[in-house]
């Protein structure tokens, strides 16, 4: 019987801690669509205008990201972890180390100490 009850509290906490997950998922896939928008290259006026204002909304949304403590996942030059990383693509470039990461294709996240997004990457053979 105090099993039982340790186990249903210990579910309990774990569920409590990460409640807010499936809600960061959906927030992540915002902040991609924003990461693009910022990317795109223009000399119109109008554009660079709207940039300006998605920079603002988009660095909102990293603070309270930040605040929920999500964390991006650093990637670019570090040594490929299958934990953390989704190798989609391999390359060799000299002077490169073997299982380094050479590009990030789409961002890797991290949710308090639990990986919810692994980061895509391409890999040096």
């Amino acid at each position: 019987m105090i099993n039982t009850v340790r186990r249903k509290e210990e579910e309990n906490a774990r569920m409590m801690k990460y409640a807010s997950e499936s809600l960061i998922m959906e927030i992540l896939q915002v902040v991609d669509n924003f990461e693009r928008a910022l990317n795109v290259t223009s000399d119109n006026e109008d554009v660079l205008n709207y940039q300006k204002g998605f920079k603002m909304i988009y660095d909102n949304l990293i603070n309270i990201l930040n605040k929920e403590e999500v964390r991006e996942i650093e990637c670019l030059g570090q040594e490929f972890d299958p934990n953390k990383h989704q190798a989609v693509m391999t390359d060799h470039v000299d002077g490169k180390k073997d299982n380094e990461i050479i590009e990030v294709l789409q961002k890797g996240y991290t949710y308090k100490d639990k990986v919810i997004r692994p980061a895509m990457v391409k890999v040096n053979q």
